[in-house]
């Protein structure tokens, strides 16, 4: 049974920065996609960034140039790192898995199959 689990969550003042990391067991990590999403209280869950399984990324308009996606194959996890966090970007982050197979894009919340339990984040002004 594959398992995610986000850490390093937290509150940041304005300008900071914060890094996330997601640990996978349970499933072949090198062959997903993984991919950062987050929800703010009243909204939808949105796209941050991903990472293809040969490491091509991609990312949300609104974190390129500050927030870098990254993931270490031998340990089986993903990281985000965000500098110059805004107090927009307060919200649940959640990690998550898309098989290559699956339909949609690497965009959509339902093109992935399986997700952690997020980490808050919370940017103060």
């Amino acid at each position: 049974q594959v398992q995610l689990v986000e850490s390093g969550g937290g509150l940041v003042q304005a300008g900071g920065s914060l890094r996330l990391s997601c640990a996978v067991s349970g499933r072949a990590f090198t062959v997903y996609t993984m991919g950062w999403f987050r929800q703010a209280p009243g909204k939808e869950r949105a796209f941050v960034a991903a990472i293809s399984r040969i490491g091509n990324t991609y990312y949300a308009d609104s974190v390129k140039g500050r927030f870098t996606i990254s993931k270490d194959n031998t340990k089986n996890t993903v990281y985000l790192q965000m500098n110059s966090l805004k107090p927009e970007a307060t919200a649940v982050y959640y990690c998550a898995q898309r098989r290559p197979t699956s339909a949609g894009t690497y965009l959509q919340p339902t093109s992935y199959d399986s997700w952690g339990q997020g980490t808050q984040v919370t940017v103060s002004s």
